[in-house]
């Protein structure tokens, strides 16, 4: 087996001594899809989560992780975060803003230390997946461990 390269992610977790686990998986394009990403490392997709990048009324940027297969209810984002709405940054903004690309946004080690906000239904598994940093690698961790090196809120964000 290969060493993989790590990721600012996982120097993080390295840093606050959180045990984790590293998969990769083929890109393409046609694996930017989370249900495929989920199938790709072995996970169903409720405990694959993907990191998006939003923007409150007042400017504030901030990340939201949703489980793959969920559509982030950006109403429950912005009361969660304290501001009347908020919306999803242009793909375009997300790399300048992050340091991160479409379908590598982790919510660790991003260009800058964004408030991280996590879906509720993380707490429902032994091990969650998270981007690692890039496209093509995902980190497996307990929640509670990405919810303590975020330093995130657990709350509801999906539609129901």
């Amino acid at each position: 087996m290969k060493a993989l390269k790590k990721t600012n992610a996982c120097r993080l977790l390295d840093e606050a001594g959180i045990t984790y686990e590293l998969r990769d998986f083929p890109i393409g394009e046609e694996h930017l899809d989370g249900e495929e990403v989920a199938k790709l490392v072995g996970l169903p997709p409720e405990e694959v989560f993907k990191t998006l990048c939003a923007r409150s009324d007042k400017g504030a940027v901030f990340f939201a992780c949703i489980p793959v297969n969920g559509e982030l209810d950006l109403k429950a984002l912005a009361r969660a975060v304290g501001c009347k709405r908020a919306e999803l940054v242009h793909l375009k903004e997300l790399f300048p803003l992050t340091g991160y690309v479409r379908g590598g946004c982790s919510p660790l080690g991003a260009a800058k230390p964004y408030p991280v906000y996590i879906d509720e239904t993380c707490i429902l598994w032994e091990r969650i997946a998270v981007s690692a940093g890039r496209r093509g690698l995902q980190l497996l961790l307990r929640p509670e461990d990405l919810v303590r090196a975020a330093k995130a809120v657990v709350t509801p964000l999906t539609v129901e």
